[in-house]
This record gives structure tokens, sequence and C-alpha cells, in this order.
């Protein structure tokens, strides 16, 4: 069945960075385009950012843009995203996703002082 499994998320002061892992399998990971959303407390899913199968095009949220990089290495079947300049505002659950809406079971973020 599918799997997504997320880690390296954790508490990173402001400005600092994080790069979080979404290990996948139970499906072919190089065909599925592939995202990252996050949800932060009392607040809807937010989509950050997003990959088509070979990596070769990205998008991202406006408020992420030039600080987040998303990538993936289909030999490993994983996903990443690089987060620096980390801000308060970024602090949720992140969770990678798959096209199809697979989803996993998220990793905490927290950015404090």
């Amino acid at each position: 069945q599918v799997q997504l499994v997320e880690s390296g998320g954790g508490l990173v002061q402001p400005g600092g960075s994080l790069r979080l892992s979404c290990a996948a399998s139970g499906f072919t990971f190089s065909n599925s385009a592939m995202s990252w959303v996050r949800q932060a407390p009392g607040k809807g899913l937010l989509l950050v950012s997003s990959i088509n199968g070979d990596g070769s095009a990205t998008s991202y949220a406006h408020s992420v843009r030039g600080r987040f990089t998303i990538s993936r290495d289909n030999a490993k079947n994983t996903l990443y995203l690089q987060m620096n300049n980390l801000k308060p505002e970024d602090a949720a659950m992140y969770y990678c996703q798959r096209s199809s809406g697979d989803r996993g079971q998220g990793t905490q973020v927290i950015v404090s002082s």
C-alpha cells in the first residue's frame, strides 16, 4: 500500500533552516508529482510547493518562494523540502502529498526563539 513517511521537523529559531524528507513506497515514485502542504493550528491546508515526476518543474507558494526548495531523489524514492530563513509564520505540520491525494502523517515544524 502507499506509504509516505515524513521526517526532519523540529524546533528552530527564526532565521534557521530545516530539511524535511519524505520516504515513499507502494507506488512508482518517479511517475508521481509530489507536493508539500502544511497546516498551522486553526488554519486550512496550504500548498507549499510541488514538483513533477522527474524534478524538472517546481512551484512554490508566494510566502515561501526564495526561501524553500523542493527536490526529489527518484533513486531513493524520497522527496525533500529545504527550508531556509524560517519565520514564525512557517510553523505548522508539514505533510508530503502524492498527486492522487495520499498524504503522510506529517512532521511538526516549530519556529520560535
